[in-house]
């Protein structure tokens, strides 16, 4: 019996690929993460793009320009195999090229289709978002074409009952735990994974924040604090944030509609809706009369006979 063949191992351009790749932030939102999720009707790439350029603006006006970091020798590269001089050669440009923006904000494969993952270090995302979001609020400057809703994302964990649970009993205490208390509510949305029940999840985590402190009370009008719940294949995004309601549920496209916008659009809503019920309405009163006739017609013939029906002796 021949003895079975040993893979071999990957040539210089598989590895240099690999290398590339990581040089590039290849990587997967995974549990342990924080950072900024940012959702978008189409063109990802163009999204990364709008992020970049928004995050990296208010990131200096509240942390100050990032400085650039230090040259040296990366971890993983001397754990590689060598490669070729180009291959290296490229792997060093590629890395040059975008050090500063992968220290700061990084773009991680998300798992989701329209949905990117900034990925962030050194910097809170809950202040950062709530900070662009107020200004864009208050000026009603609108600076992204592409991105819609962008959620800072404070915590992550596999997307499995047991594993929330124990994460959020400490994750919720800085809002939640006494002496600490606040109105809320829970939102919940759930990309490419189907074990998870949005009734059992918000149950479970509302009961968590009850024990906090029975102080905590659910509103869903106006809460404090809304707790964010964004689940993509197993992993559990979570964050508690403010002014939810204020800021549009964090739309960028909708926070920088002024009143009269806003109050137009409720209109021609309303408008429309009252423009189908009327019409619904008309079309009943129609459907009536028809009915109403057809059915006198139908008296008409019973009681009065034709001659030829008239039976004689």
């Amino acid at each position: 019996r021949a003895a079975p063949q040993r893979e071999a191992p990957p040539g210089p351009a598989r590895r240099g690929a690999d290398a590339i790749a990581r040089a590039r932030g290849g990587r997967q939102l995974e549990a342990g993460m924080r950072g900024i999720l940012i959702t978008c009707n189409m063109n990802e790439r163009k999204c990364v793009g709008e992020a970049y350029s928004l995050l990296g603006e208010y990131g200096d006006l509240l942390y100050g320009p990032e400085q650039e970091r230090l040259s040296g020798s990366d971890p993983e590269e001397d754990e590689e195999d060598d490669v070729e001089a180009a291959l290296r050669k490229e792997v060093g440009q590629i890395r040059a090229s975008t050090e500063h923006k992968l220290r700061r904000f990084q773009s991680v494969e998300s798992g989701a289709n329209n949905v990117v993952f900034i990925r962030t270090q050194g910097i809170e995302p809950e202040n950062l978002v709530h900070h662009i979001l107020k200004d864009m609020h208050t000026t009603k400057k609108k600076k992204t074409r592409v991105i819609l809703r962008m959620l800072p994302i404070s915590g992550t964990c596999k997307a499995f009952m047991e594993d929330m649970k124990k994460y959020t009993e400490t994750f919720f205490e800085p809002w939640f735990k006494v002496p600490n208390k606040g109105t809320f509510q829970i939102v919940y949305k759930a990309r490419n994974n189907s074990h998870m029940s949005r009734e059992e999840v918000i149950k479970e985590l509302a009961g968590i924040v009850g024990s906090l402190n029975p102080e905590n009370k659910v509103d869903l009008n106006n809460p404090q604090y809304t707790i964010v719940v964004e689940i993509i294949k197993n992993v559990c995004c979570l964050s508690v944030v403010r002014d939810y309601v204020l800021f549009r549920k964090y739309n960028l496209q909708e926070v920088v509609k002024s009143n009269k916008e806003d109050a137009q659009q409720k209109s021609s809503v309303t408008e429309e809706k009252d423009s189908k019920a009327e019409k619904k309405e008309v079309e009943e009163e129609e459907n009536s009369k028809e009915v109403t006739q057809e059915n006198k017609n139908e008296g008409e013939q019973e009681t009065n006979p034709k001659e030829n029906d008239i039976l004689t002796v």
